[in-house]
């Protein structure tokens, strides 16, 4: 599951255990929870910092339980899981704060989309790999997958290796790619870098809503396809 713990104007959202932390409609249901929680008790100065225990961040969707209902099913289940997972990623493109994820362990498929769903992706070096595993299992990517991967992947190079080859990258390269901002020694160094970038930008105590909208703008392609809506926000600080 996941806890959220906050510290002063950062959130810090935990994915727990050490297991694979595959979204299944439980886990989901939990992590849509702490993000509401989130939301609800901004303030301009707040931000959230997302991380996990154990070696992933994330291993995707649960497609063992997609699997158990057997053959005719796996198809539906699927979809279910895709369809659950699609509000998560509008709950952190419309959250109202800077976002950064803190990723110590493997993220692939809609693991490597959660870390990209933020504003910010520092990442560890050793034992840590991003990796896009639908080519390789045999599925295609979603609507909402495609247009956050290309507005968050702007290399043509690098958005072919990652979906056309399946590419497992790890941090440094991740970098180059422009894909992760920072790599770090530790898990507990990437966490206290995130710590450190979020402090920074909890300092300049931007309009939460504001903020939102902007990056809505920035990724209006994959917004559209999430239902969300750009709207024009004024409030001045002058």
């Amino acid at each position: 599951m996941c806890t959220l713990e906050q510290r002063g104007n950062l959130f810090f959202l935990t994915l727990t255990g050490d297991d694979e932390h595959r979204f299944g409609p439980t886990f989901m249901e939990s992590i849509r929870s702490a993000l509401a929680q989130v939301k609800s008790q901004a303030t301009p100065g707040s931000a959230l910092i997302t991380t996990a225990h154990g070696k992933f961040f994330s291993n995707g969707l649960d497609l063992a339980w997609a699997q158990a209902a057997g053959t005719p099913s796996f198809r539906d289940r699927l979809s279910h899981l895709l369809d659950c997972f699609k509000p998560i990623v509008a709950d952190l493109l419309s959250l109202p704060m800077p976002t950064i994820a803190a990723v110590s362990g493997h993220a692939a498929a809609a693991g490597f989309l959660l870390a990209i769903s933020h504003d910010y992706v520092l990442m560890k070096k050793e034992r840590c790999v991003l990796y896009m595993s639908e080519l390789d299992i045999g599925l295609t990517f979603p609507d909402y997958f495609m247009a956050m991967l290309k507005s968050k992947i702007s290399d043509p190079a690098a958005r072919r290796d990652v979906m056309l080859g399946a590419k497992k990258v790890k941090a440094e390269e991740a970098v180059r790619m422009g894909i992760v901002e920072s790599a770090h020694d530790s898990a507990e160094s990437t966490v206290e870098a995130a710590r450190r970038l979020a402090e920074q930008l909890t300092g300049r105590k931007w309009h939460g809503e504001v903020y939102a909208e902007i990056r809505k703008a920035i990724h209006s392609e994959a917004c559209g396809l999430l239902g969300l809506t750009h709207r024009a926000l004024v409030a001045p600080r002058l």
